[in-house]
């Protein structure tokens, strides 16, 4: 059911990509909608390899997310850098950060680990607020849109396709990580660490490189994110980003590719809808994660797979 899942990640991100505009999405506000669910699919998909699949849980993600994004801000503004070699620059920047951080962080377990990635975390979203003369400061700064071939990219339908696509290519990427030897290396590492080692498996260079993949994930989404919106500002390297990209892999199943994005559709479209509701809104989407967190502990996706199962039986 595991590979099942997995094999079938990819040609459904696909399909949902292609079919939504002709169905569901009349109008620009629908294109940035799913826009922004694709983004936090690519954040999410990697924050999962490092919690679902080897076990490292991190509070501190949108650190990483924040890199991307504002690498995108500062190059063209400040060095009048090309935006994607900007985004480019700071997906290495991040990929680099994770590898020189995770070396010490990764020794610790639990809580700790926990508590040392939050830090790294609310360390990364201080430097963004504090050097305003960068980064703008609390306020944040404008983003310059991006230009191919002449053409300045800022329409909703252009980023729904661009993020869509950029989503695919992640999926599949993940999909194959977790099928591979790797793959095998991190849900051994997932179960039992010692046992890992026992078997001759380095577990701390498995646990680093996952680490710095989930930052590579977070440094593209943010870009794409500061892309999209032509503005940026701190919020997106917070505890709160953290805190729902978490809330998003938990949501949609944790070891599960498929469920990074739907805990990400879920956690981005339900807000929009409840929003009519004004002043209850937060309290309704409370009640709705309590009640999914009740009923389908592990997560939308595997429950589902589970249910099929049972059934099957």
């Amino acid at each position: 059911m595991l590979r099942l899942s997995h094999r079938i990640a990819v040609p459904l991100a696909v399909a949902v990509l292609v079919i939504l505009p002709g169905l569901i999405l009349p109008s620009g506000y629908y294109f940035r909608v799913g826009a922004l669910v694709f983004i936090s699919a690519l954040a999410v998909i990697g924050l999962n390899l490092l919690m679902g699949y080897a076990g490292q849980v991190s509070l501190g993600h949108a650190g990483f997310f924040g890199i991307g994004a504002y690498s995108v801000a500062i190059g063209p503004a400040h060095f009048a850098i090309h935006s994607l070699l900007a985004a480019l620059i700071g997906i290495v920047a991040a990929g680099l950060l994770a590898f020189l951080v995770g070396r010490p962080i990764l020794r610790l377990k639990g809580h700790y680990l926990a508590v040392a990635t939050l830090g790294l975390g609310i360390l990364i979203a201080m430097v963004i607020t504090n050097e305003a003369h960068l980064t703008g400061g609390p306020d944040g700064m404008p983003v310059q849109r991006l230009v191919l071939f002449g053409t300045r990219l800022r329409s909703p339908e252009t980023w729904y396709w661009i993020t869509g696509t950029i989503l695919v290519l992640g999926t599949w990427i993940g999909c194959n990580i977790v099928n591979s030897p790797t793959g095998r290396a991190l849900r051994a590492l997932h179960d039992s660490e010692v046992a890992t080692q026992v078997l001759g498996v380095d577990a701390a260079r498995y646990k680093l490189m996952v680490f710095v993949i989930s930052a590579i994930y977070a440094a593209i989404a943010g870009a794409c994110l500061a892309l999209l919106n032509g503005h940026i500002t701190p919020d997106a390297a917070g505890f709160l980003h953290s805190i729902e990209l978490v809330t998003m892999v938990v949501l949609g199943g944790m070891g599960s590719i498929f469920g990074s994005i739907v805990g990400a559709a879920i956690l981005t479209i339900v807000p929009q809808v409840l929003s009519v509701f004004h002043e209850v809104e937060h309290l309704i989407l409370g009640l709705i994660m309590i009640v999914i967190m009740i009923y389908l502990p592990a997560g939308i996706v595997p429950a589902v797979a589970e249910m099929q199962r049972q059934r099957r039986r």
